[in-house]
Formats: C-alpha cells, sequence, structure tokens
C-alpha cells in the first residue's frame, strides 16, 4: 500500500510538472514547442496509468485494447465519412497518421475513458456503496447506469473543453462554420460503449492517479480556454 501511495504522489507530480510547464509556455510564451510535445505528454500519461495500475491482468489489458480500437475507428469513420462526429481534419500535432487518424487518437480515448471510469467507479465506492441504505434504494442496476450515464457525459463536458483550445493549437479543423451537435452526441455515443466494456469487465478499477490526471486535464483546458 506504502509503495502503491508512493506512486501515486510520483506519478502526479510527474503530470502537473508536465501540465504546468505546459500552460505556462503556451499561454504566456506562446510556445511550437510545448506544443508539438502533445504526443509526448499523452505518452508519458498513457505510461503513468500503467504504472499505477495495482494490477495488470487480462481484463485490464482488454479494456485498453477495446478503448484504443474503437476509439481509432469512430475517429476513421468520422474523419472518412462524416457520419460520426461532423465533418473535420487532424493537423500535425498529434503526430502520425493513418488515413487522416492519427494513431495516438486511441491512445487519448483510453486514458479519457479509463479516467473517467476509475473516477466514477471510485466515487460510487465512497458515497455509495459504502452506505447499505443507499445502495438498497438505489440497486445495482441504478448504480450501473450511474456509472455509464453520468460518465458519458462527463466526457461530454471534457470535450466542450477541449474544442476551443485545440482548434486554436490546430489540433485538428471543423469544415464547418461552427462545431456541429452531432459532435457531441457522438461522443456520448462512443463514450457509453466504452463505459459499458469498462463495468462488465473484471479488473482492478481504483486507481487515484486516474482520478488526479482527469482532475489535471480538465483544469489545464480550462485554463488554455480562458488565457488563448
Amino acid at each position: 500500500m506504502h509503495l502503491l501511495k508512493t506512486k501515486t504522489q510520483i506519478a502526479t507530480f510527474i503530470a502537473l510538472l508536465f501540465h504546468i510547464s505546459g500552460f505556462i509556455a503556451i499561454a504566456l510564451f506562446k510556445s511550437q514547442l510545448f506544443v508539438s510535445l502533445t504526443p509526448l505528454n499523452l505518452l508519458v500519461s498513457f505510461c503513468l496509468l500503467l504504472w499505477t495500475q495495482q494490477k495488470i491482468n487480462k481484463g485490464f489489458i482488454f479494456f485498453i485494447i477495446n478503448a484504443y480500437v474503437i476509439g481509432f475507428a469512430s475517429e476513421w469513420i468520422g474523419i472518412n465519412t462524416g457520419k460520426l462526429f461532423g465533418h473535420y481534419v487532424y493537423g500535425q500535432v498529434l503526430g502520425p497518421k493513418w488515413q487522416g487518424v492519427p494513431l495516438l487518437i486511441g491512445i487519448n480515448w483510453a486514458i479519457t475513458l479509463l479516467c473517467i471510469g476509475v473516477s466514477m467507479h471510485m466515487l460510487h465506492r465512497r458515497f455509495v456503496i459504502r452506505q447499505p441504505v443507499k445502495t438498497s434504494v438505489f440497486g445495482k442496476s441504478w448504480l450501473n447506469l450511474s456509472l455509464i450515464i453520468d460518465g458519458a457525459g462527463i466526457a461530454v463536458f471534457f470535450d466542450w473543453i477541449i474544442e476551443p483550445v485545440a482548434i486554436k493549437l490546430a489540433f485538428w479543423k471543423w469544415l464547418s462554420p461552427d462545431i456541429p451537435a452531432l459532435n457531441y452526441w457522438s461522443w456520448f455515443g462512443v463514450s457509453i460503449i466504452l463505459l459499458v466494456v469498462f463495468r462488465l469487465l473484471q479488473f482492478e478499477k481504483s486507481n487515484l492517479f486516474a482520478v488526479h490526471l482527469l482532475l489535471i486535464q480538465l483544469m489545464f483546458f480550462l485554463l488554455l480556454k480562458t488565457f488563448l
């Protein structure tokens, strides 16, 4: 337990260091170098999530693979057909692409949905499951529904925060004057699918660093949204 706590502290420090330095460089000094380091930030965040995962079993690996494949496939459909998310194109910031889709975008989906799933799971354990009266009132099916629907809502909110920042930093651009509502509905739908997979698979779903990372990223993009 002590080792896990130490890992969480170290990982949180590294994540804060990356995001705080990134915010200062991008918001205050308009540094394109730090924007170009976005792929490194994604990979470091992903590695830290793996490092702080208490136990990596088949269920955990299966979720990561599913999140990558489903996330990447949905982006491929979006880019090449416009039937998901709307009509948009990726810039060069997120690195090498296959048929218009950055290879790292699946990692981004895995990070986001893992952090949201873990946060919802730990929230339920802390405030609901440990209180027998509330558990009996809500029932297991309602808890499952809450994790999936509320989690998907958080994912949509996360995307809404990111969108204006991503556009300004040339992560991607929309081919329509405004961000289409389809984008947010698609985010909601894909997130529901991944959170159902998260809920069904058996693996250790408590990881305090995942909660910290979600909050760090939300604050990072909220601040950039304000200052850019």
